[in-house]
């Protein structure tokens, strides 16, 4: 499909949207937070939901709001250091937020997060609920990763992902990555109108990051990829375009826009593949594959040649084919243990092997999400 048919018949169409602000559009030139910027955000926000729309934000900025508050020129690099800077910081950002949406009759709810919030799937539901909540008190969430109490194995690393694990969480029908350069850009430095794979795109994701954020293009390309593959659509584009919002949502030409699988996942479905971590890995043969991809079958001990990670019944499993590459996520009817007794096993031996009744399937259809 055509960049310009894409955008006319997908982003227009949507109506439930995740907008994700990085730190660099959120910072004034001499530091602290870009209040006037903030105050232009809210103004676009509230327009578009007269017209209909739900808004959700994800917002960076609260360590460099802190960094100001105190008088600081440099992000702190210490663990305590930073998520003290970031308790301050995120107070100010609030009030800023508070304070822009005001004029327009609307509020604002606070929503900090961790990574292993998506992996529960209670918090996880928790976490859509409220969400889903606010918006019928005419109030417009703001998200932001918990960098209190955020270390390594929790953290997202980046907003980007936060926001794409969101869009999916609400089964919205659009993210944007709003940034500060105009899109993705190749090797000429010309903006990729379209992507129809990420893979394909990777080598173009220029390194390095800004003073102040935590991403990057490989982070937004990763956030746009896992959009894509619940069925939405995505687009980065720069945050600096005037009225950029309802630009991008009217179907004009801005940006990189990334093109949605043909078939939407559900809910179940998202949170199964595309959102939480797996807890173990099972390598299969081309047998298998082949039976998963192709003939949509369940996984079974069988063709499984190999595991690695400790897991409980009910944990997300991630599938490799024998050269290495993912081929689904699902719920495994076995903990780790079990599963190491029986893999290349038929299902007639189970009981035997195990000492009591066991699931043909180690992971059923219903429970296995096969990537495209």
């Amino acid at each position: 499909m055509p960049s310009t048919e894409l955008r006319n018949n997908t982003l227009t169409a949507a109506r439930q949207v995740v907008v994700k602000l990085g730190t660099q559009l959120l910072t004034a030139a001499g530091g602290g937070l870009d209040e006037g910027y903030i105050a232009d955000i809210a103004k676009q926000v509230a327009a578009l939901q007269k017209k209909g729309y739900t808004v959700t934000l994800v917002s960076s900025g609260s360590i460099g709001a802190g960094c100001a508050e105190l008088g600081r020129a440099r992000p702190p690099t210490d663990v305590a250091d930073a998520q003290a800077i970031a308790a301050i910081g995120q107070r100010r950002l609030m009030t800023a937020w508070h304070d822009a949406f005001a004029p327009y009759g609307l509020g604002v709810g606070q929503v900090l997060l961790t990574r292993s919030d998506f992996d529960d799937r209670g918090r996880f539901l928790n976490i859509r609920n409220c969400v889903a909540h606010l918006h019928t008190l005419k109030c417009v969430p703001v998200l932001n990763e918990n960098d209190t109490v955020a270390v390594d194995e929790i953290r997202f690393g980046d907003n980007d992902l936060l926001a794409a694990l969101m869009c999916n969480a609400l089964r919205a029908d659009a993210l944007l990555l709003l940034t500060v350069v105009d899109g993705l850009l190749d090797r000429d430095g010309e903006i990729v109108e379209k992507v129809d794979s990420v893979i394909d795109h990777l080598s173009m994701a220029r390194q390095g990051k800004s003073k102040w954020g935590s991403g990057g293009m490989q982070s937004k390309l990763e956030a746009a990829r896992l959009v894509m593959e619940a069925g939405e659509v995505a687009v980065i584009a720069s945050g600096r375009e005037p009225d950029v919002l309802s630009r991008v949502l009217g179907g004009e030409k801005l940006g990189t826009v990334f093109t949605p699988a043909a078939k939407k996942l559900d809910a179940r479905s998202r949170w199964i593949g595309l959102t939480a971590r797996p807890a173990g890995t099972v390598t299969i043969d081309d047998g298998a594959a082949a039976a998963l991809t192709q003939r949509n079958k369940s996984l079974l001990a069988t063709g499984i040649t190999a595991l690695t990670g400790r897991f409980e019944r009910g944990d997300v499993l991630l599938i490799r084919d024998p050269n290495g590459r993912e081929v689904g996520r699902g719920l495994s009817n076995y903990t780790s243990e079990e599963l190491r007794l029986i893999l290349g096993k038929k299902s007639n031996q189970f009981a035997k092997i195990l000492g009591k009744p066991g699931y043909a399937e180690v992971i059923h259809r219903d429970n296995l999400v096969v990537l495209t």
